[in-house]
Order: C-alpha cells, then structure tokens, then sequence
C-alpha cells in the first residue's frame, strides 16, 4: 500500500522526489513499529491507539513535536489515500490528536549586558561607529521593528516633545516615546551624518554614501554590536525588541503599555513576555536557593 501511495504522489500529485522520499521513510518508520507488536497488525487492523503509541513512542526517544507531527501526518495522507481507492474501510488517524508544539520563548540581551555595551564599552568617533551605536538605541529603547526602523525619516523624530512616529504592520501608524540618552544620541549622530554624508533622500539612517539602510545593512550592525557582549546564537533587530519588552516588564510596566508601544493588536501576544521573565526567574531560583 505504500508504494502505491508513493507512486500516486509522484506521478499524480507531482511531488518532489525529495518529498516522495520523506513520505517513504516515515511510512515504513510506522509499518515498522506496528509490525513489531503483537497481534500481526497490518494498516487495515491498526486502531487509533496504536498510532498513539507509535507517536508516544517517538516522543520518548526525544523527537520534538514538530517532527512526530510531520510523521503522523504522513500516515493520515496514506490513510485518505487508501479510503478513496477502498484499500482500508476505516481512517484511524482520523481521531488522533497531535501534540502540541513546544512554544518558543523570545530570546532577549539581559539588561545588565545592554548596559554594559551601551555604558561601559568604548565606542570610535567614525561614522559607521556612531550609526552602530545609534541603531542599537533606537532599537532598545523604542522595541520597534526592523521594518519600521528602516522606514524613518526625520520628519517623525519630534525632538520638543521626544516622540517617534513610526509606520507598522498594515500601514499604522504609533508614536513611541523616546528618553534623554536616546534624543542625546540621535543629535550626536544626525550632526555627524549631515556634517560627512550627502543624502540622496529624507531617510533617518543611511549609510556612508547617503543611501536609506537596508534591512541587511542593518542586521549586519546590529549583529556586530550585540558580539561585543553576548555569544547567544540569535544576534538580531528583534532580539533587541523582545529585550525592550523584557526590560520593560521586568522594571513594573504593564502589559497593556507594553503592547501599545510594540505596536501589537493584541494583549495576547504580549503576554508571551511573561513567559521569558517566569522562565527567567526560576533559573535565578535554581541557581541561587541552597534547596533548589
């Protein structure tokens, strides 16, 4: 039944070989391990609880989720397959659920390392230097989006009142207040850039020859400045908005501004936050009670 599945893959849903060939393994990973059982199974005598075991079986050996999940789907293509051309009479697998995918928490810089970078590093007087720094602010403090960053021209900085009017998902617009070392550096390198760099249009941050900086341009920076103090795999633009976030929550703001200020729909999303400080905070106890 296998290869018949596979060969209506390959020549009537036109999938990739690599495709066909994935499909094949998990497959036979499965006939292999209802085989093994008691009772002589075959695909027309399997029942729901023998997929189960199958899926609790791969979730002992330390397979993530999203694998038993890729394989359990597999065996629910086969399965329709095999109803519509009457080769089974029931779908076992119609009834089993998956399990759930582990939620990712958001990797964030702790504070005392930002301050540290920010602070206590030195930092040189040339151009690319000031706009690194200048990129690693804006970013910490304000928690926008590598898309929004990129999008600013100075007409939405409004240095009287400190804000930033920035342009998010679906074209909307937010203003995010901004402090005195963010207004202090945004000054020090906007006299620089207008002082040594001959513009070509109204954007905030552009490179050495004028040009709006690119999402690259940025992540590259942006990576380079976090190495200074930090070896965490993920070195990004939003490693520095969720690390806005965590600062934020950590230091009493409420989850409503928080969300206002990152621009999300919802509370929900935000929440995700409480999640990384909770986590946080239990390896704290771990490491620090005599009794953990």
């Amino acid at each position: 039944m296998i290869e018949e599945f596979l060969t209506y893959l390959r020549y009537e849903k036109n999938r990739s070989e690599k495709t066909v060939e994935a499909y094949g393994d998990d497959l036979r990973a499965f006939e292999t391990y209802f085989e093994n059982l008691e009772g002589q199974l075959s695909w027309e005598s399997v029942d729901s609880d023998v997929i189960r075991g199958w899926m609790e079986s791969m979730m002992d050996r330390g397979n993530a989720a999203t694998s038993v999940n890729r394989r359990l789907s597999a065996v629910r293509s086969l399965y329709r397959f095999a109803l519509s051309r009457q080769l089974v009479d029931r779908d076992p697998s119609v009834v089993v659920v998956g399990p759930k995918k582990e939620k990712v928490l958001p990797q964030f810089v702790r504070e005392k390392d930002m301050d540290r970078l920010l602070d206590d590093m030195e930092w040189g007087d040339d151009y690319n230097d000031v706009l690194t720094r200048t990129l690693l602010i804006l970013l910490y403090e304000t928690g926008m989006r590598l898309a929004e960053l990129v999008g600013l021209n100075d007409v939405d900085v409004d240095f009287s009142t400190r804000q930033l009017k920035v342009t998010g998902k679906r074209n909307k617009q937010r203003i995010i207040p901004f402090g005195e070392e963010l207004s202090e550096e945004l000054r020090r390198y906007m006299e620089k850039r207008d002082s040594e760099v001959e513009r070509t249009n109204d954007a905030l941050l552009v490179t050495k020859k004028g040009q709006r900086v690119s999402r690259e341009f940025v992540y590259k920076h942006v990576k380079d400045g976090l190495s200074r103090v930090t070896s965490m795999k993920k070195r990004s633009p939003h490693v520095l908005r969720h690390s806005f976030a965590t600062a934020m929550l950590n230091n009493e703001a409420g989850l409503e501004s928080i969300r206002k200020l990152l621009g999300h729909e919802s509370v929900a999303t935000t929440e995700i936050y409480t999640h990384t400080t909770f986590e946080q905070l239990k390896k704290e106890y771990s490491k620090a009670h005599p009794r953990a």
